[in-house]
């Protein structure tokens, strides 16, 4: 089932590569959405496509990505609304 994802992801997640990690991640696994710098020093992160999918994407956040350390990831699940053509990473 096609759904919507909202991720706020926290710990040392910015100057690490992980927009750019997440972006090709999403985008080899079918998803469309954004990643962007919060000026928190978290990173949020909108995904929609297949809910395994994302799924995948956010297990990979959480323990793929070299250089960040992930310390945590907070959800908000919805319906998924086909309002993104591809990933992308939002400066």
């Amino acid at each position: 089932m096609k759904r919507k994802v909202r991720a706020m992801i926290y710990g040392l997640v910015q100057g690490v590569g992980l927009r750019y990690q997440v972006q090709k991640k999403a985008s080899e696994l079918g998803l469309v959405g954004f990643v962007k710098n919060l000026p928190d020093g978290s990173v949020e992160m909108v995904a929609e496509g297949e809910e395994e999918l994302i799924n995948d994407l956010i297990e990979y956040i959480k323990t793929g990505i070299r250089w960040a350390r992930v310390e945590n990831v907070e959800l908000e699940w919805s319906e998924w609304e086909g309002k993104y053509r591809r990933f992308e990473i939002v400066f």
